[in-house]
């Protein structure tokens, strides 16, 4: 199986994606559109894209490709960020004055530039990129921030390790593909609608959940294109393809302009057994 990231490899796209597909080989695409062009033109059999990070927020791009491309989530996975000052083989910490990453790594390494005044941050398109950059330049006074596994790939030498600011930092990845089967121990929803601008809309349409007990995990809009000050609402609930999801969904059908549904699939832990993962390549 060939599956598409946005990103290069040995970025944390990488890094999911062989978590949760183990046996497949990853296809780097250098912009997010040409990743879900890939899976739609067949050139691969599945995707995995971040979709949040629970200290920098949603990946908007990303929600508006959802929105307006034939694909559907399979399941999700919680990946643990853990960035690290990487270098060409030979640099010492003391010489290095210029560290290339992506702006929201940069972002979360505060400490590591207030503890080391003499480096500049530098903004990258891509954390795995800045040190394949770092590395084919052979810069001995610059390092990049990107993940022990570009280490691996490009043969950086690890400077410092764990240098995030917070510990409790995860990105939430999903797994897509064309197919809108739902694989077993599907139990979250993800869907997509649009509203009047009335009094009462959004309320309305939040009340088919509320009275089937259904449980919301994430609620946020977009703007919708080419519709300015009208909006997009995204929704995740905690239920699988069940009588009560489908009678809210349909329900949600009849006050809302349009509903898409995004994805049913299994909801993520932070931590996933080996057991777990099999039932997202099964999926």
């Amino acid at each position: 199986m060939k599956v598409a990231i946005q990103g290069e490899l040995g970025s944390f796209s990488h890094e999911a994606a062989t978590k949760i597909l183990r046996r497949a080989t990853v296809v780097p695409c250098a912009r997010s559109a040409e990743v879900f062009d890939r899976l739609q033109d067949g050139s691969v059999q599945a995707a995995v894209i971040p979709i949040e990070n629970s200290l920098a927020g949603s990946v908007a791009e990303h929600f508006d490709l959802l929105l307006t491309r034939d694909v559907f989530v399979h399941a999700e996975f919680h990946l643990r960020i853990r960035h690290n000052l990487i270098a060409v083989s030979g640099v010492a910490l003391q010489h290095v004055r210029r560290v290339f990453s992506h702006p929201i790594a940069l972002d979360q390494c505060r400490e590591l530039f207030r503890s080391h005044p003499n480096m500049q941050a530098i903004p990258f398109y891509d954390t795995a990129g800045a040190l394949r950059h770092v590395i084919s330049e052979g810069w001995k006074d610059a390092a990049a921030i990107a993940p022990k596994q570009a280490a691996r790939q490009y043969g950086g030498r690890i400077l410092l390790a764990g240098i995030e600011d917070d510990r409790q930092n995860y990105t939430r990845f999903l797994l897509l593909n064309k197919s809108k089967v739902v694989g077993r121990g599907s139990n979250k929803t993800s869907i997509a609608f649009s509203l009047k601008n009335v009094p009462g809309a959004l309320f309305k349409a939040l009340s088919v959940f509320a009275l089937r007990d259904i449980s919301l995990s994430k609620i946020e809009s977009r703007p919708m294109r080419g519709h300015p000050w009208e909006y997009v609402f995204f929704v995740d609930f905690l239920r699988g393809d069940d009588e009560p999801a489908r009678n809210a969904v349909r329900h949600l059908g009849e006050v809302a302009e349009f509903v898409k549904v995004l994805g049913i699939y299994p909801a993520a832990k932070i931590e996933r057994s080996g057991r777990a993962r099999a039932d997202i390549e099964r999926a």
